[in-house]
């Protein structure tokens, strides 16, 4: 029984290791992608029915990082640009000119450092 409680209490300590890891680099690129972008440099072209797309809303305000939104249902304009860019759904970001489908932290910051 010993062994079984340590494999379990080994499972834990991973567990909670990884989910401080998680917080402390999704952390990390929040305060560099806030750090890096200014007024403009990122669009984010939405659907009203994306749930990917609230959680890429929520993490841009919970990090201060600026960015412009329009919706593909609410704005035709917004649409048209969608659809010109050829996408098969969304979000698209717009991080200075470049295109992301969905939304990855890491990437908007690796396009913002140049990468």
């Amino acid at each position: 029984h010993l062994a079984l409680a340590r494999r379990q209490l080994c499972k834990r300590v991973v567990a909670a290791a990884s989910e401080g890891w998680r917080t402390w680099s999704t952390d990390r690129v929040g305060t560099e992608v806030a750090s890096l972008a200014r007024p403009g440099d990122i669009e984010m072209i939405t659907s009203d029915t994306c749930i990917f797309c609230v959680r890429a809303r929520a993490w841009f305000n919970e990090h201060g990082v600026p960015f412009t939104e329009c919706s593909i249902e609410r704005d035709a304009d917004c649409a048209a640009r969608f659809a010109a860019l050829g996408s098969p759904g969304t979000p698209v970001l717009l991080v200075r000119g470049q295109r992301q489908l969905g939304f990855s932290p890491p990437a908007v910051a690796g396009a913002l450092r140049g990468g």
